[in-house]
């Protein structure tokens, strides 16, 4: 986008994009909990900040890790 200078002229800004939001690995759903920001942001954040801290968080939405454990179970028990 072009920005006028106090001498008259006009530069051009570049607009940094935001990621795009995270998804489950399985569904393609969004996934909650996981902010959208640029790696070196999320480095600066501390790791409960990052992604939720159940198993798979950041990876899988909560419903496609029910049924994984859920059929790891059930296989388990024949």
């Amino acid at each position: 986008m072009k920005v006028k200078l106090p001498g008259g002229g006009t530069a051009v800004h570049y607009k940094r994009e935001k990621p795009k939001p995270a998804k489950c690995a399985i569904c393609g759903a969004q996934l909650g909990g996981v902010p959208r920001l640029l790696p070196h942001e999320l480095r600066a954040l501390p790791k409960s900040s990052r992604r939720p801290t159940r198993p798979y968080g950041g990876y899988l939405c909560p419903s496609c890790l029910k049924l994984g454990l859920q059929r790891a179970i059930l296989g388990q028990k024949k």
